[in-house]
């Protein structure tokens, strides 16, 4: 269904879903509905709405929001309607093989499906809408019968687009296009006028210059378009946004009547964070972005709302999720600062902004202002009548998408890698329009597929370089543990690339320094205002700083991201609103990034310290804190960054210390009523603690030495009645010796442990040339302060061949070294081999 922004295409997803219930008979336990939309805030307002409307009737809604796959897997399980975003969904469906739950997936809604030529994101709405009919292919061909596996629907709404038929095509069931539906402007229920105005902008003025010279445009748009009714001013930035508002308050005699001014004393009575809203609001015009106090935003759209504030100005981003509707909407620049640079907002952005032109309650006509540098004012009027071509961009991404199908084992060789592609929306607007695609013009379908094939072999090739795929001369291809662990854990090929370069002997802050580089970070932005408090974090006599600062002032992304991770880890305080937005971005990738880099280093053997620390890395990711940190109580019920900061200054450094302080003394310390000292205490009675013991053991050899090594619950008793750990919490031990080799590694589950309250192994260890010294390490998965980390000296034989003895006696270097001694102090030198002389 392509038909324009605000026409109501939403209620075609609903009436598809009604269809379904009718067809399926209640409780509808094996129905799964999927929406997909390609940013959160519009999952967001979807679960808003149809929670309402649907969960009356027995449909459970939830949003796909959880980071990990225990999260994902639950969540899903009973519900009915899932809310997704393409990436999304694309990281639970490459196990789908392995989860039943997506198989029972019956309606797939696609919301905004002209997304698919977003350069940064449509490659993966491309790739989940082909894995989802490659799947159902699969089952189709698989089920016994049909009614065995009734069939998948697709539903997909755009927005006028010329191409539309080509999403049909895509969409097919293989035997023909799906049904393609168009409507124009007429059956919009709030008449839309779009108008482009281009400003002339100097060869040598910035497009920073260009954006703070429109400013000064935007009287005279409002004048001229807005009726006198509510005005939405989009901004690229929040800065921007509260410079615009400034200027136009400075210039705002005619937006304001006595009378209207009389109606925003009640608003102006509630106490404002900052004086500047409350003495712009005097002249009718507001401002609203997500920096701002969470209070003073809901004030203000409030006001909006109830159309006694005239003039809006807000960010682009908030476009997609809060609904602030008004008669006027002005895009001020067509340009946004992104991943470090200014650049075009992408179509889906513009059609959002447009999108909040019209109040069908008010309104019957509603008008929509884009104004742009006269250079590029024929792309926008194109773009917003629909002239716009939708191309692919999964040519751009192929790298990742491909190693994730031969994870999944649906892409085994060349031609099925071909055939794979045939299913893509790629395919079919390569066979159109091939320069687009980097292909010469005038090739047939035959020669187009063979640019394709070569296309996949390059990026083929990449992956196998990296040693991520295995490649026979044939071109048939596996996948290798690391490239499972990439796709399962979607990770970025360059950042794969990036750990591939690891030498095996870095440092904790060497592997936070590699993980700040990382592509999953590459929409982090350094903007100018943080630079001042990122600095003061960095380094400052004055206050706690981060852990492990950098030389230099910040000045890329890069550290920006390094700082805010050791910030965190450090328990240092942000104030800033847009920083600790940030903060938890960084935090939610690279929780993820660091569990594949402890994975991806478990498989090397010969980088055992860099495996260590990328172990303990991942578990400061997840608690938030350094492994040594003095905040162990942070990680409590409870307690929060405040409470933990009195519990430290009181000396209450380790778990140990909290449990030992009376229950009352800690109640006074947190400024708590009893029994919440009771509660703390509790807690850590009933976290796992554990005992690690090695002994040597078995005979003495040149070579090979066996140790004993002994985990205990030393609390097994306290554990059988209650757990503070959840069930699947576990310790890894991981044994290391001096020549950097991993001798042994084994996760050991808290469940195995409450069983029999012991576990035990014999290692072998062999003997390697620098020292006999091994690293014996037991980390938590979960908690700062319950490792145990120690040394142990192994003890080999020797070899002894002396003129007085027949054959060679084997003794451990003590024995050897006692006796070398005594016969030394009487005089008496035994003649050994040179074997002898030189271990002794």
């Amino acid at each position: 269904m392509c038909a324009p922004t605000g026409s109501g295409k939403t209620v075609i997803f609903e009436i598809a879903v009604v269809r379904l219930l009718m067809e399926t008979p209640a409780p509808w336990t094996k129905v799964k509905i999927v929406y997909m939309a390609p940013i959160k805030a519009l999952c967001g307002q979807r679960f808003e709405d149809w929670k309402e409307k649907f969960e009356p009737i027995g449909l459970l809604c939830k949003e796909l929001t959880g980071d990990t796959e225990v999260e994902d897997l639950f969540e899903i399980q009973h519900a009915h309607i899932i809310m997704t975003t393409p990436e999304k969904w694309d990281s639970m469906t490459r196990k789908w093989r392995d989860n039943t739950l997506v198989q029972l997936v019956r309606l797939f809604l696609i919301d905004e499906v002209h997304t698919v030529k977003d350069e940064s994101r449509g490659a993966t709405l491309e790739v989940v809408v082909s894995r989802m009919k490659t799947m159902q292919a699969s089952l189709s061909r698989a089920a016994k019968n049909a009614e065995e596996f009734p069939n998948m629907r697709f539903v997909a709404v755009s927005a006028t687009i010329p191409n539309a038929d080509d999403i049909a095509e895509w969409l097919s069931d293989g035997k023909h296009p799906a049904l393609c539906m168009k409507m124009d402007e007429s059956h919009r229920p709030v008449k839309l006028r779009k108008v482009v105005l281009g400003f002339p902008c100097n060869s040598n003025q910035t497009e920073f210059k260009f954006d703070l010279s429109l400013n000064y445009k935007i009287a005279g748009v409002i004048q001229t378009y807005s009726d006198q009714k509510p005005t939405l001013v989009f901004c690229a930035t929040r800065k921007g946004v509260q410079q615009a508002a400034s200027v136009l308050a400075k210039d705002a005699n005619f937006i304001l009547s006595t009378e209207h001014k009389k109606r925003f004393q009640p608003y102006l009575e509630v106490v404002y964070s900052t004086n500047i809203i409350a003495d712009l609001v005097l002249y009718g015009v507001g401002y609203h972005h997500a920096g701002m106090d969470v209070s003073d935003r809901k004030i203000i759209e409030a006001t909006f709302t109830a159309g006694d504030l005239p003039v809006l100005f807000t960010t682009s981003t908030l476009a997609m999720g809060v609904n602030l509707p008004a008669h006027l909407v002005i895009i001020k620049s067509t340009m946004h600062y992104a991943a470090g640079m200014f650049q075009e907002y992408s179509e889906t952005d513009i059609l959002q902004m447009i999108g909040r032109a019209g109040r069908p309650q008010f309104d019957t006509t509603a008008i929509a202002v884009i104004m742009t540098r006269i250079s590029t004012k024929v792309k926008y009027v194109q773009m917003i009548d629909g002239m716009d071509t939708i191309e692919s961009s999964l040519h751009r991404h192929l790298v990742e998408h491909l190693n994730a199908e031969i994870s999944l084992h649906t892409i085994t060789d060349v031609n099925i890698a071909l055939e794979w592609i045939k299913s893509t929306f790629l395919y079919i607007r390569a066979l159109k329009n091939p320069s687009h695609y980097g292909f010469p013009q005038g090739l047939d379908k035959i020669g187009i597929e063979a640019k394709l094939q070569e296309l996949c072999l390059r990026n083929l090739n990449d992956l196998s370089s990296v040693g991520l795929i295995r490649m026979d001369e044939e071109i048939n291809f596996k996948p290798t543990e690391n490239g499972k662990l990439m796709a399962l854990y979607y990770i970025a090929f360059d950042t794969a690339k990036l750990f591939n370069c690891i030498q095996g002997k870095e440092t904790l802050i060497d592997l936070v320094m590699l993980i700040s580089t990382c592509k999953e970070f590459s929409d982090v932005q350094l903007r100018t205002s943080e630079k001042k408090i990122l600095n003061s974090l960095n380094k400052d006599k004055n206050r706690v700083t981060i852990r492990f600062p950098m030389e230099g002032k910040i000045k890329s992304k890069e550290m920006k991201v390094n700082c805010l991770i050791q910030a965190q880890l450090g328990c240092l305080p942000v104030q800033d609103f847009s920083l600790t937005q940030d903060m938890a971005k960084i935090f939610r990738h690279g929780t993820r990034v660091a569990k594949y880099l402890s994975e991806y280093l478990a498989l090397q053997e010969k980088k055992f310290i860099a495996f260590l620390n990328a172990l303990i890395l991942t578990k400061c990711f997840r608690c938030k804190l350094w492994e040594n940190s003095l905040h162990v109580s942070k990680q409590l019920d409870k307690i929060g960054v405040n409470l933990a900061n009195a519990i430290v200054n009181a000396g209450l450094t380790s778990f140990k210390k909290i449990e030992e302080i009376n229950a009352r003394e800690l109640e006074l310390i947190v400024n708590r009523h009893p029994p919440f000292g009771n509660q703390i205490k509790e807690s850590v009675m009933y976290l796992p603690k554990y005992g690690l013991s090695v002994e040597q053991i078995g005979r003495y050899s040149p070579s090979i030495a066996e140790i004993l090594v002994t985990v205990k619950l030393t609390n097994f008793e306290q554990l059988q009645k209650k757990r503070t750990a959840h069930d699947l919490h576990y310790v890894s031990l991981i044994i290391g010796d001096s020549d950097n080799h991993v001798v042994f590694k084994q996760k050991i589950m808290d469940s195995t442990l409450i069983r029999s309250g012991i576990w035990t192994r014999k290692i072998e260890i062999k003997r390697v040339s620098t020292s006999a010294e091994l690293s014996i390490n037991l980390i938590s998965s979960d908690y700062v302060g319950l490792d145990i980390q120690q040394s142990f000296s192994v003890l080999y034989a020797v070899p002894q061949r002396c003129e007085r003895d027949v054959g060679t006696k084997w003794k451990s270097e003590d024995t050897f070294s006692k006796e070398s001694n005594a016969r030394s102090n009487s005089g008496k030198f035994c003649q050994c081999s040179s074997l002898c002389v030189l271990q002794h």
